[in-house]
């Protein structure tokens, strides 16, 4: 017998040796808003089949949990894959990134002729699958199996992966006589999908999942063509270095290309850059208010450096202004629901006195800047005097920069608004995108340790308020942006995964992060490492990993 402690229900009992989380959830008479899809047992992600030999503390969760709700959207993804094979056997199914609140989907090789008639077709068939509720089974076989099993049924982007996994066992998901391979657990069976839906969506198509809060309601579609468009562009380069994959990178770097690749990615980065500056420069007669704005870990800062040396070079002189100097005095701050204070609300900026100077600095009056002592909570003036020219532009770096109500007193030809983000098109394999999420959360957990000396620990435990912050502050606004600029680079995972395991690694293990800590490390552990030796000091990735000419 084993002593197993469950949190739902706060009731410690005994269960035999081999007792599986689905029979103990069942004993324990555990009741949740939704169905049960998966647990945490000592705070490590579990599937309902597995089956304790050992003491455990366990959390059964539900689609409301935002552990959950991966898993959810995994299964779902499995649905939409069987759901396509069935109609179209050779049809390959590409889940390649979110965007509108659902995830874009592509199909390829096939006659498939994606109208309403053969999306209806599709919803129809995940219909059938989900209604016959077909239990997801997970084998652990030989990788050398695995790859052949792979191979055998056309999955050659997860053939090329598991290769370079050097692993001697692997998991294979089967759903009914469909084999793939998902990073991450998923639900015990398809009956437990009850919300989805599928429309067309450019050449593709967008499958739409339930809210986290409200799994009842399917999300939305939210208008997002600009950022659509440089997901794509992204895409289109990944292909043409061809490295569109995770296992493509690897072979790349066992043939010794990757420093070809940090050259490639970090030119195209300048390029970039420096078609931004031209644009400005078309403007030149009217925008003389640069407003970046991006989430967090976007390289926002390092972007504004480097793009302040593009437009010197085309004869501008530049300012910046940090609206980190705005804020209002403490006792004026907002509050949240849990009465702490907001400082990432808009209404935290002294909105009024930013936008008069602005005002007189583009009129040619010298300006009086004020600064902020984040300890006493106090604005004060030490006589720092700014006075730009005619051919100066203001640069203006913050999570506002896109939401009108920060220069609401500027007219509106006079800014120009750059939304950045890293939208990275690289996958794990066809079924497998990479959330830019994730791909900014290592920048930060490396970030963090290495300035502040933070723990993943705290960084993980700040996560989800960031993520808040960004969805009502920033996403809402970002289709505002005259340009965007993607600062995702195609190798840097690859090197991020040095400084990011150990720091992961520390992560203890009673405490809920655990289970993001363990997330992230089999995440990485799908790159072999490229060293940072080749990155220039101006490149973004310098802002996370140290080492930038750039002074902040």
């Amino acid at each position: 017998m084993v002593e197993i402690i469950c949190k739902n229900c706060d009731t410690i009992k005994q269960y035999p040796i081999g007792t599986r989380l689905s029979e103990i959830a069942t004993d324990m008479q555990v009741c949740l808003k939704q169905p049960i899809l998966a647990a945490l047992v000592n705070n490590k992600l579990k599937e309902l089949t597995y089956q304790v030999f050992k003491p455990k503390t366990i959390q059964f969760i539900d689609v409301t949990h935002h552990i959950g709700i991966r898993v959810y959207i995994r299964s779902l993804a499995f649905v939409l894959f069987k759901a396509i094979k069935e109609i179209h056997p050779s049809a390959e199914l590409s889940i390649e990134h979110a965007v509108s609140k659902g995830w874009y989907c592509d199909i390829s090789n096939s006659h498939l002729v994606l109208d309403d008639q053969t999306i209806a077709l599709i919803k129809t068939k995940m219909q059938e699958i989900i209604d016959l509720d077909i239990p997801f089974i997970r084998k652990e076989i030989l990788t050398t199996d695995a790859i052949k099993l792979f191979d055998n049924n056309g999955l050659y982007d997860k053939s090329i992966l598991f290769k370079t996994r050097n692993q001697l066992y692997s998991s294979v998901y089967h759903l009914g006589d469909t084999v793939n391979y998902f990073y991450g657990y998923l639900v015990p069976s398809t009956g437990h999908l009850k919300k989805f839906n599928i429309v067309k969506y450019f050449n593709g198509i967008l499958l739409q999942v339930p809210k986290q809060k409200h799994p009842d309601e399917i999300e939305e579609i939210v208008i997002q063509n600009k950022m659509f468009k440089i997901f794509r562009e992204h895409k289109k380069w990944c292909e043409i270095l061809e490295v569109p994959y995770v296992g493509s990178l690897n072979n790349a770097v066992i043939e010794k290309k990757d420093n070809e690749f940090i050259k490639i990615s970090e030119a195209l980065h300048e390029k970039k850059i420096a078609k931004i500056a031209d644009n400005i420069f078309k403007r030149r007669n009217e925008a003389r208010l640069i407003l970046i704005s991006g989430p967090s870990s976007s390289g926002k800062t390092t972007f504004s450096m480097r793009l302040s040396v593009q437009l010197r070079v085309l004869g501008f002189k530049t300012v910046q202004i940090s609206l980190d100097n705005y804020f209002v005095n403490r006792e004026f701050t907002p509050k949240d629901e849990n009465g702490d204070y907001d400082f990432e609300c808009i209404e935290a900026l002294d909105i009024e006195q930013f936008n008069k100077d602005l005002l007189e600095l583009m009129d040619g009056n010298e300006v009086e800047i004020p600064k902020f002592d984040f300890i006493t909570g106090k604005r004060f003036y030490d006589n720092t005097m700014l006075k730009i020219s005619k051919d100066s532009l203001i640069i203006v770096e913050g999570i506002h920069g896109l939401n009108s109500k920060l220069t609401h007193l500027i007219e509106e030809k006079l800014k120009y608004r750059i939304f950045v983000s890293a939208l990275t098109q690289l996958a794990i394999d066809k079924q497998n995108p990479i959330p830019t999420t994730d791909n900014r959360l290592i920048r930060r957990i490396v970030r963090d340790y290495r300035t502040r000396g933070y723990s993943a620990l705290e960084t993980l435990r700040r996560w989800e308020s960031v993520r808040n912050g960004e969805e009502l502050n920033i996403f809402p606004y970002q289709e505002n942006a005259d340009t965007m600029f993607n600062s995702a680079l195609l190798y840097e995972l690859a090197v991020l995964k040095t400084f990011a395991d150990p720091i992961l690694k520390a992560v203890p293990e009673n405490v809920p992060e655990y289970a993001e800590a363990v997330r992230l490390q089999k995440f990485i552990s799908y790159f072999l490492p490229i060293s940072e030796r080749e990155i220039p000091p101006t490149s973004i990735l310098r802002e996370f990993l140290g080492g930038s000419s750039f002074v902040y």
